[in-house]
């Protein structure tokens, strides 16, 4: 089983991480991920909908709850 480990930690001087773990086994082969926090932009639900191919089907609330209505009310047919 793989194990994971989270680590914060500062950029050194000319762009060096440096990973200090004792459970980390000498010679072992691991991947390192590193995730930049300046880089990440936060975009809200509705931006990524608006972004995705095609087009959203109900415009506002409102547009759900009158579909769900008139569905349910063919359900008494």
């Amino acid at each position: 089983m793989q194990k994971s480990l989270h680590i914060r930690t500062t950029v050194l001087p000319g762009g060096k991480i440096e990973i200090v773990n004792d459970e980390l086994p000498v010679g072992e082969s691991v991947s390192v991920v590193v995730l930049h926090s300046s880089s990440t932009s936060h975009r809200s639900a509705v931006d990524i909908l608006n972004q995705a191919p095609g087009q959203r089907v109900f415009k506002t609330a409102e547009d759900v709850a009158a579909y769900l209505s008139d569905e349910r009310m063919s359900w008494d047919c």
